[in-house]
């Protein structure tokens, strides 16, 4: 099969690698219909996060088709429409029985395209697949799915819920990349007073406007502070998320936010940044960070299959897959990082689709040597209608 390869900072590969295997009962191989680039695999291009080695497959947010599963998975079947989490979850570890899977100390957490290969291929292997995917709604589309696997639960758990935002609050979003313009469609749901939205491209800031942003503000022109202040009372945000990665915007966040108040660190940081306990020990603020842990994500389904949540605009660019390194050339120049200033795009992400292709393991399909219903209402267990187990031998077979 072909992946996108990464072989060193600012080297990555669109190249022929062999295709995955079932290594453990619990995994599954998904066929990927479409992918999306993250700004975190821009982090990986530039070195940001060294466990990624020379020769991993990047990318951890996929929607696809399961074509083949271990003997241990027991709620997909072959042919199954899925999408497939940014974090992968173990389900039996302290962290997992808490909700917190990105923290799974069994082999999961976040792993695809960074301790493992991930989904930047024409298929991948799914570690603990019954935990780790979702069945894509009937009526939902794969594109609006594709935006349920990392940023909108990312920007919600991580911005959203651990800022704890609550109605009537002033929220400040630093960064109109595209986590920082989810965080927008994030903090909509819980009905702020205003939604203020801070970056150096106007191009971006018109983005936030059309999300939902109440004020845009450019920092490379506007006093950021004084506007903040001003439509606070002096006081300052209830709630600062840093969207960016870097120690500046991180100490803006800070210097923002009002005594008592959360900030909510969104962004991936490669380098130091400094937080001023001299200055802010006496205001008694919550600051987070974290790693996105996906509980949410069956919430905004629910959300998107009933037209509450719209995640379509997160999309402007489409490509097919021999145009993935122009894909990543694209999101590159659109600023992927959060708030580049010269960014020449307003991109907000994109999808790299694969062109339809047959594979051989949806025909016939045998799960080591045992038939697998191929009906989509049996998943090996009591059809949706009967209360008899199939045990792999009912009409579908």
């Amino acid at each position: 099969m072909k992946a996108l390869v990464f072989h060193g900072p600012g080297q990555p590969s669109w190249e022929d690698v062999p295709d995955p295997t079932i290594q453990d009962p619990t995994d599954a191989i998904v066929r990927v219909d479409a992918v999306t680039i993250c700004g975190t695999d821009l982090h990986i291009l530039g070195g940001d996060v060294p466990a990624v080695t020379d020769g991993r497959i990047l990318g951890h947010e996929a929607v696809g088709t399961v074509v083949e599963i271990g003997p241990g998975v027991r709620n997909l079947a072959a042919g199954d429409r899925v999408l497939v989490s940014c974090v992968s979850a173990c389900g039996r570890c302290r962290f997992c029985r808490d909700g917190r899977y990105g923290q799974c100390v069994n082999g999961g957490g976040w792993i695809l395209g960074h301790l493992i290969d991930g989904t930047q291929a024409e298929l991948v292997r799914v570690p603990f697949a019954d935990n780790s995917t979702h069945r894509i709604p009937s009526g939902v589309s794969d594109e609006q799915m594709l935006m349920l696997a990392d940023i909108l639960p990312t920007s919600y758990e991580v911005g959203v819920l651990n800022g704890c935002v609550r109605p009537a609050d002033v929220v400040v979003i630093i960064g109109a990349g595209p986590i920082g313009l989810a965080a927008v469609l994030g903090a909509k749901l819980l009905s702020p007073s205003h939604i203020v939205v801070v970056d150096l491209v106007d191009t971006r800031l018109d983005a936030a406007r059309a999300f939902g942003a109440d004020i845009v503000v450019n920092s490379g022109r506007d006093d950021v502070v004084a506007i903040v202040r001003d439509l606070t009372d002096g006081l300052g945000a209830d709630v600062t998320m840093e969207a960016v990665g870097i120690p500046q915007t991180f100490e803006q966040a800070v210097e923002l936010v009002r005594p008592c108040g959360h900030v909510a660190n969104l962004g991936v940081h490669g380098a130091p940044a400094t937080l001023h306990l001299e200055d802010i020990w006496i205001k008694d603020l919550t600051i987070t960070t974290g790693l996105v842990d996906t509980y949410s994500t069956p919430t905004l389904i629910g959300l998107v299959q009933s037209g509450r949540l719209d995640t379509s605009p997160m999309i402007t660019h489409r490509f097919t897959l021999d145009q993935f390194e122009e894909a990543y050339d694209v999101f590159g120049r659109a600023g992927g990082d959060g708030c580049a200033e010269g960014a020449a795009h307003p991109e907000v992400a994109l999808t790299v689709r694969y062109p339809a292709f047959e594979d051989r393991r949806l025909r016939g399909f045998r799960s080591r040597g045992r038939p697998l219903c191929r009906l989509r209402h049996c998943r090996r267990g009591a059809a949706a209608d009967s209360p008899v187990p199939c045990g792999g031998v009912c009409a579908g077979q």
